[in-house]
């Protein structure tokens, strides 16, 4: 009997390691704005935004002098609203109003029990709601523009929502259970443990995957789309962006590649700023050119 007894202390032990690796390696870093667009010369307002479970998210409003239309950017996993500031810049040179937010447990907001792209989504809905109720004349038209996590976020929102102009989505993946995967093998994980990894996760934020995954949510938006990615990303591949593109072959989603980017590399982007405000003023969004 003492054998079996320590082989289930052996398998327990294993089990809640497992556990333990999984949290921490979903841990969000401590990331907190260091400066401020203040020192950039740009009008700004910090503002405090309420969200579920009664956290607030912090955020910085870059507003212009007449505008109607609002650009809501969210970063990625780790980031911050500061890290997407150079995103907003030819769009607020452009006549845009610009609401940079950071998400639950990210930059300055509040924190909570575990961050999940559903999360940034509540969160990005949350600070649209905000703003309407707030700024109503700056939401004659709004658009959206996310980042990695954050770009799958503002597809999942937009997915869900009417009030949507149009979406910019950078370095988004797929599939969220493709992207576990990469990961847990970059951690070495076992394979014959993925599947249980992957429902423990599910259980945890309480959703499937197939219910927020880009490749599904994508179908079920009606504004225009620009799927940005970079071709040199190497923690997600663009061959994701080809498939979240092709999956409904919808005339309203686009996609630009930029070469040499990698995941992080916001100024190659950047430096397509021209494509990326010509798209919301093909989609209707009354802003000038940079």
């Amino acid at each position: 009997m003492w054998y079996l007894v320590v082989i289930l202390l052996f398998f327990a032990t294993i089990l809640l390691l497992l556990l333990t690796m999984i949290h921490l390696g979903f841990r969000v870093p401590a990331n907190p704005e260091k400066t401020d667009p203040g020192r950039i010369g740009l009008a700004f307002q910090s503002v405090s935004i309420p969200t579920v479970s009664h956290k607030r998210l912090f955020g910085w409003l870059l507003p212009v002098p007449g505008a109607t239309a609002t650009l809501v950017i969210l970063h990625g996993w780790g980031g911050n609203a500061e890290q997407m500031l150079p995103m907003a810049l030819p769009f607020h040179r452009a006549g845009m109003n610009v609401l940079l937010v950071d998400a639950r447990s990210h930059g300055r907001s509040d924190k909570d029990t575990f961050s999940s792209l559903p999360r940034f989504a509540e969160d990005m809905e949350q600070a649209i709601e905000w703003l309407k109720r707030t700024y109503p004349e700056y939401c004659r038209k709004i658009a959206l523009l996310g980042h990695s996590v954050g770009g799958g976020a503002v597809l999942f929102a937009a997915s869900r929502r009417s009030d949507i102009d149009a979406v910019i989505s950078v370095s988004a993946f797929a599939h969220p259970k493709w992207m576990m995967q990469r990961f847990l093998k970059r951690a070495h994980v076992p394979g014959f443990l993925v599947p249980f990894v992957i429902r423990y996760v599910e259980w945890v934020i309480g959703y499937r995957y197939e219910a927020f995954a880009p490749v599904n949510t994508i179908c079920h938006i009606k504004c225009p789309v620009l799927l940005v990615h970079g071709k040199a990303d190497r923690t997600v591949p663009v061959e994701d962006a080809l498939i979240i593109m092709k999956r409904c072959r919808r005339s309203n989603v686009r996609l630009l590649t930029v070469e040499g980017a990698g995941h992080e590399s916001v100024e190659k982007i950047k430096t397509h700023e021209k494509e990326l405000v010509q798209f919301l003023r093909d989609s209707g969004l009354p802003i000038g050119s940079v």
